[in-house]
């Protein structure tokens, strides 16, 4: 259980020490602590001040989120609105009668940050970080934050940190007022305590947070800073309402006073943690945490081995992504292609990477050339004789990718890691002419792959667990998200997005505008639609993966021929100028006209016929007929075992396909709207449009004894 200890000193300052593992989250537990250290230090006569820190070099990381679905749920008794914020932290904390300053080293960040800013100061190292997160997850500073932010830091600075979520470091809180002196960590308790009892003898000031107000703008600077903010929040997260509750929580202090506006604090904090995006966004929370446990390959005590050096086979626009993001993180990485011209455009891309980071002021010079020498250009596999892990990423051809894994049997070390970057290719095709089935893995990235956060790492039924125990440790290093899937065509994220844009084929096919399709899932809160996404990635990709689909998938894809007909006239996307848009200059994307042509020629091979209901379809059919299908085939993916857990699917869908994380993955948002009903809506368009939306016996099963679809699958359990 977590605690806090007191502490007192000859000195007579009151050492309150927050002890909770491993970041000091504070729980109930050690919040009802806190106030019982408090209450004792003011009782004592040998106490003159109070000291706040935390154990092992962090003040606190926050509120423990593990408690929150133990609060949503009603398992876990709820403090009365106001208990913590109101009386815990402002009539024990900054109302006491004896001074206290918080030592700050580590993280202070969410409720962490709420009780330093609730200390009369704050004495900070250079390194910690201080910030208020809340808004991440659906929810606002509950502990007072909203109050106390903008009397330290001033209105338009305090809105920035909430809204954006962006800690700042200790240097940077000095010079905003945040806190009031730096010091080194061995430095950062005596002279907390030395602070303390300054304040004590009023060398140094001794006004509660709350009642400070030189920071705050004048009203009607207020009221214009506030509307921007508003403007902002809609603008940037229509579907959110949470930034704009907390916008509304800090008005109501400014114009009502602080106590009005910790009243007010509480009460919206309660309603927000009820909401779905709050849940949703819990559950991406730990979803992102829980992928790099692994049943049966994690749990086995493997070390991860040293990987000190890294080859890459192709330099193209993934494998250039793929080198950026390891020499990025320090791994000397060798690019090999077919000839010099090649492989100076895959250098000169790898350059340009990096040289954004230069011009965004991300990267200094010296840290670039730096970042550059890590790099090193061939054209053939002798220097491979060292490496620790290659990873091949040509294009999708099955014959090329077969050969290049043959040579490279042969020349890497016996102990080297044979990764592919495949998206869609079943792994036991492009190994078939190996005999190392066992160090043969998919490393599939993301495109940018520098810039994406997923990493999809595909086991065969071959594929050893301390691979992919290294390569976790890899995915880790280079800050990405490993999410571990099996093996099959598209493996989990290509596998159940394949219908996304299949279904906008039908809808199209069958009178639905395609430029209201691509509204309708913007508006739903994805980057964006199937088309306007065809045309940044390319027909030739779309064509490549959507034909593996077609082939392994007969019975369930639907077959269009509207983008091959585009590709006759040489329309090819965003490339081209030319796809479902058309681009100006600056690639700015607008209507064409000229596309009902192809889409009538497209309608006459495949032989569909304009319906009037998908003609007049509203944006929530829309959503649901180009959602449920995907859903559908995630449904499969558990089945069959190809990953580990919904949760996975979730996160996946959120990282690697934009899926909006306020609504917590395809699983998670098909959950809420219960499986009774997917099936239900999936089974009337299949009688109508075909075996496209047939409902999968995993998805039939669970409506029928109305359970989740996330409830863990006995037979695809029994596969993995």
């Amino acid at each position: 259980m977590g605690r806090t200890v007191l502490e007192v000193g000859a000195d007579g300052v009151a050492l309150i020490t927050i002890v909770n593992p491993p970041v000091n989250s504070l729980a109930l537990d050690v919040l009802h602590s806190l106030k019982e250290s408090y209450d004792e230090a003011l009782r004592r006569n040998d106490v003159k001040a109070i000291v706040v820190t935390g154990e092992n070099g962090k003040f606190s990381g926050g509120f423990d989120i593990t408690a929150f679905g133990g609060l949503q749920g009603g398992k876990v008794e709820q403090p009365k609105p106001g208990y913590i914020s109101v009386e815990v932290i402002t009539n024990t904390v900054e109302a006491a009668k004896k001074p206290s300053v918080a030592a700050i080293d580590g993280l202070a960040l969410g409720g962490g940050l709420e009780v330093a800013m609730a200390c009369h100061a704050r004495i900070s190292t250079p390194t910690a970080q201080l910030g208020l997160p809340e808004l991440q997850l659906g929810l606002i500073p509950g502990f007072g934050g909203t109050q106390r932010l903008p009397r330290l830091v001033g209105l338009a600075k305090s809105l920035e940190m909430m809204l954006t979520s962006k800690p700042v470091k200790g240097q940077e809180a000095q010079n905003l007022g945040l806190v009031d002196a730096v010091v080194s960590p061995n430095e950062l308790v005596d002279t907390a305590r030395k602070w303390a009892l300054d304040i004590v003898e009023r060398r140094k000031p001794w006004v509660p947070t709350l009642y400070k107000t030189d920071k705050i703008e004048p009203l009607g600077e207020a009221r214009e800073i506030l509307k921007f903010a508003r403007v902002q929040a809609r603008k940037q997260a229509p579907n959110l309402k949470h930034p704009l509750v907390c916008i509304d929580v800090i008005e109501e202090g400014i114009l009502s006073g602080p106590m009005a506006g910790l009243w007010k604090e509480a009460e919206a904090f309660q309603g927000l943690l009820h909401s779905d995006t709050c849940k949703a966004l819990i559950h991406i929370f730990f979803a992102q945490r829980g992928t790099s446990k692994v049943p049966g390959v994690t749990d086995k005590g493997l070390i991860p081995r040293k990987v000190k050096k890294v080859a890459i086979v192709g330099g193209g626009l993934m494998g250039s992504g793929i080198a950026t993001a390891l020499i990025l993180s320090n791994y000397p990485v060798i690019l090999k292609e077919v000839n010099e011209k090649f492989l100076q455009a895959g250098i000169g891309r790898v350059k340009a990477n990096l040289q954004s980071r230069v011009k965004k002021g991300n990267m200094t010079q010296e840290k670039f050339e730096k970042t550059m020498s890590l790099l090193k250009g061939t054209l053939d596999y002798g220097s491979f004789r060292d490496v620790d892990m290659v990873i091949e990423a040509v294009i999708e051809k099955i014959s090329l990718k077969q050969e290049i894994f043959a040579d490279l049997e042969k020349y890497c070390p016996p102990h080297c890691i044979l990764a592919t970057n495949t998206s869609t290719i079943d792994l036991n095709l492009i190994g078939e002419k190996t005999r190392s089935h066992d160090r043969i893995i998919g490393a599939h990235f993301f495109s940018p792959a520098h810039v994406m956060p997923l990493l999809e790492i595909v086991r065969t039924q071959h594929t050893s667990s301390q691979v992919i125990v290294d390569l976790l440790d890899v995915g880790k290093k280079i800050k990405k998200t490993p999410v571990v899937v099996g093996n099959c065509t598209g493996f989990a994220v290509n596998r159940i997005f394949f219908p996304y844009s299949q279904a906008a084929f039908l809808l199209v096919e069958r009178g639905t505008d395609l430029y209201q399709i691509d509204k309708a899932i913007t508006k739903f809160g994805v980057p964006m639609g199937p088309f306007r996404l065809a045309d940044l990635v390319g027909f030739g990709v779309a064509v490549a993966t959507g034909t593996q689909f077609v082939v392994n998938f007969p019975e369930r894809t639907y077959k269009s021929m509207l983008v091959p007909l585009m590709q006759e006239d040489n329309r090819a996307g965003e490339a081209t100028r030319k796809g479902f848009y058309l681009y100006d200059d600056k690639r700015k994307a607008s209507p064409d006209p000229e596309l009902k042509k192809y889409i009538e020629k497209a309608r006459s091979i495949s032989g569909a016929t304009v319906d009037p209901k998908l003609v007049k379809l509203s944006e929530k059919d829309i959503v649901e007929m180009i959602f449920f299908p995907v859903v559908n085939e995630a449904c499969r993916v558990l089945d069959e075992g190809i990953a580990v857990k919904a949760a996975d699917l979730d996160i996946a869908s959120v990282m690697g396909m934009g899926f909006p994380p306020y609504r917590g993955g395809p699983i998670f948002w098909a959950d809420s709207l219960g499986s009774k009903y997917i099936y239900s809506r999936l089974n009337e368009w299949a009688k109508t449009y075909g075996d496209f939306f047939k409902p999968c016996a995993y998805l039939a099963d669970r409506a029928a004894k109305g359970i989740p679809l996330s409830s863990p699958s006995v037979q695809g359990q029994a596969r993995l």
